[in-house]
């Protein structure tokens, strides 16, 4: 007990000088020590715990009753078996969200920003909350978070064709949050997690459909709390205008930091890095994340584990590998490496292949042990481990930002699990500076914006650009029509110079209308030249990562991958891998494809569909709206593809379509109403997969969960 008393005598002096981050680290660090030692919290300990604001860490059994009023004082109930005691920064922010305030806080990734959404939505009894994630996965994971809690009395919305009922909770990512503006009329609550990405300096790509959701969105919105981690100032602008900002540096655990790649050893000699990534790994019951930075350096740190980590004699894996050898294909990279106990998180995969992974990552103690990953793993989920390693200091081909490091090391240690989160860096990372968040009017955004409202938030050029374009627009489209499609917001695309080119497009050339008409007839041969056509607006390098093709064969490659995803709901995946082989097309490829060609082209052809109804020859009546949606779908039928972001595999909607539980190809048949036919058929669908694999039936536990209905 000396070296406590020693190390509070420590932790005194430096609140004594208002070194509070300090004296949080001292005392974070003690409390690991007394749990790996199991010894209880004494008074003085405790006294701490409180001073420095960490509540939710007091022993409640040997706290003073002092600190125990202080522990009772923060407590909120969030709708599980027992309150949640919220530590001093989080209560500070519940508050100005109770108070009405319009919010903007930074702070790290420990923090536990979520639970306050909880907390308000608990307490308020809101009628329509709108929270804004960055991915999909992530869509999934905070609606497994919320219904948990709030099924109940709220509908959980993820799809934008689902219609509001009387109490909802929408989580969206941007572009469908767009989609949902016109079917919404209040919004008691917007929340933005992540809003750093609205500057294109952190998310060139997706940064103006986030603006533009923050500008449409936030005009219904009674409230806004908007979310990020490691900002230090954010700067003037309209989008934070007459907002609270918080910058809260208030940490529940304490980060330590191993700077290995400063050994010269490792620093300029592959081999010594491997074995030091090894000396890490070697006890295996420490769960890790390993950053590898790209997906080059993901497959090689796979190989490196593969043949140096030990299969794990467990049954999970093993009926997990098998399953994934006979639900996509025997040689898929991860079917080996999962049996050692190692997953792998890409933006690529198969949504529900990430969401299982984390969850046998979190949950299962005989689950997987490392990820590898790339920055999917801090854009994707919330998940954290012991240790996290920095394998290559990158982001794609770019070198990692500081920002991002951040945001990765971050992910090291947890509230009541890991107390001090290990950082192993194999790789020179940028040096800490202060960030700044920059948010401006993005000229992608400029196609639809009231230049009366904005005003005086536009540049001159960017004023010159926006009468131009409408000024063309109305002259070709007619002032009337062009108001309409505008006010209506049937646009996805806000970039003027993308839609000026559909309208040439368009208007000059009349075998591209012709073209057109032949993609409903759902003949993928005759597909050729409209898509072709369509493919010739966008930059098509943008849509791959295959370094296999040409620039000059790309649109060849392209249209008869979508000719043969025709056959996705017909054929398995390792069927359609064998069409594809002839196009050098592996399964990593074909993640990608599926993945971006679903999004990319959908909103793309969507823009072409409405300007090209009114533009060119009415009475052809030319509705591409049947093939978007089965593209959108990755021609899978109704919910089929939704059902993934619910964590439910492809094969196992088959297996239940071909035993005539529920229909997949009703072309009424929603997303919500599929969702109660599982519901109402639980005991028909488990008694279906009685004799199949038995990773069938944790699948099936995992999606259930998910409902609220295990």
């Amino acid at each position: 007990m000396d070296d406590t008393f020693d190390t509070c005598a420590i932790i005194n002096e430096l609140l004594l000088q208002k070194k509070d981050i300090d004296a949080r680290n001292q005392l974070i660090r003690l409390l690991d020590k007394l749990k790996r030692e199991n010894k209880p919290y004494n008074e003085l300990v405790n006294h701490f715990i409180r001073e420095l604001g960490l509540y939710p860490y007091l022993d409640y059994e040997t706290a003073a009753w002092q600190d125990k009023i202080v522990y009772n004082s923060f407590q909120v109930d969030l709708g599980n078996e027992t309150p949640t005691t919220l530590h001093r920064e989080q209560s500070l922010v519940l508050k100005h969200l109770l108070n009405g305030d319009n919010l903007a806080i930074s702070a790290p990734t420990s923090f536990g920003k979520s639970l306050i959404i909880d907390a308000y939505i608990a307490i308020k009894r809101p009628t329509n909350v709108l929270i804004i994630v960055p991915t999909i996965a992530l869509t999934d994971e905070v609606r497994r978070r919320l219904t948990k809690k709030f099924s109940k009395e709220y509908k959980i919305i993820t799809t934008t064709e689902v219609e509001l009922g009387q109490k909802n909770i929408l989580i969206f990512p941007q572009e469908r949050a767009i989609f949902y503006y016109q079917k919404i009329e209040k919004i008691d609550l917007l929340v933005i997690d992540e809003f750093y990405k609205a500057s294109e300096k952190y998310d060139k790509e997706r940064s103006p459909a986030l603006l533009k959701a923050m500008l449409k969105l936030g005009e219904k919105a009674s409230q806004k709390y908007y979310l990020a981690p490691n900002i230090n100032t954010i700067e003037d602008n309209f989008f934070t205008k007459n907002m609270v900002i918080l910058p809260l540096n208030f940490n529940t655990v304490f980060l330590e930091k191993h700077n290995l790649y400063k050994d010269e050893k490792i620093k300029n000699n592959p081999d010594k890095k491997n074995d030091c990534l090894l000396k890490i790994l070697k006890n295996q019951e420490k769960k890790t994340l390993i950053y590898a930075g790209t997906y080059t350096e993901v497959h090689k740190v796979a190989e490196i584990l593969k043949k140096n980590i030990s299969i794990r004699e467990n049954k999970l894996l093993s009926d997990f590998s098998d399953w994934l050898k006979t639900n996509y294909t025997n040689d898929m990279d991860l079917s080996a490496l999962v049996r050692h106990g190692i997953g792998i998180h890409t933006g690529n995969l198969h949504r529900c292949l990430s969401q299982i992974q984390i969850n046998l990552f979190e949950h299962d103690e005989n689950g997987l042990q490392t990820i590898i990953s790339t920055s999917s793993i801090i854009e994707g989920v919330n998940t954290s481990a012991e240790n996290v390693i920095i394998w290559k200091s990158k982001n794609g081909i770019n070198n990692l930002n500081n920002f991002t490091y951040c945001n990765i090391i971050g992910r090291g240690g947890r509230m009541f699990k890991h107390f001090i989160g290990k950082i192993y860096i194999l790789d020179q990372v940028p040096q800490t500076q202060e960030m700044s968040l920059e948010l401006n009017f993005s000229d992608k955004l400029l196609a639809d914006l009231d230049t009366q409202k904005y005003y005086h938030e536009l540049k001159d050029e960017q004023l010159l650009k926006i009468s131009k374009y409408k000024e063309k627009m109305s002259e070709i489209l007619g002032r009337e029509f062009f108001n309409q499609i505008l006010n209506e917001g049937k646009l996805i695309s806000s970039d003027i110079e993308l839609l000026t080119k559909i309208v040439n497009k368009l208007s000059e050339n009349e075998k591209f209308i012709s073209n057109l008409s032949k993609i409903n007839e759902f003949q993928p041969s005759t597909w050729y030249h409209a898509l072709k056509d369509v493919l010739s607006i966008i930059q098509i390098p943008k849509i791959i990562t295959s370094n296999k093709v040409k620039t000059g064969s790309l649109y060849y490659f392209i249209i008869n991958f979508l000719q043969i995803l025709n056959k996705n709901w017909d054929y398995s995946i390792q069927d359609l891998l064998n069409e594809l082989k002839k196009f050098e097309i592996d399964i990593d490829t074909f993640f990608d494809l599926e993945r971006k060609l679903s999004y990319t082209l959908p909103a793309l052809l969507n823009d072409i569909n409405v300007i090209q109804q009114k533009l060119c020859y009415p009475e052809w009546q030319i509705d591409l709206t049947p093939f978007i949606a089965k593209l959108s779908k990755a021609f899978l039928p109704s919910c089929v593809l939704e059902l993934e972001e619910y964590g439910l595999p492809r094969m196992l909607s088959k297996q239940i379509h071909k035993c005539g539980i529920i229909n997949f190809e009703d072309e009424n048949l929603d997303l919500h109403t599929a969702l109660q036919q599982f519901i109402t058929f639980k005991s028909d669908i488990y008694a279906e997969f009685t004799n199949s694999s038995s990773f069938n039936r944790y699948i099936l536990d995992y999606f259930y969960e998910g409902l609220g209905n295990k």
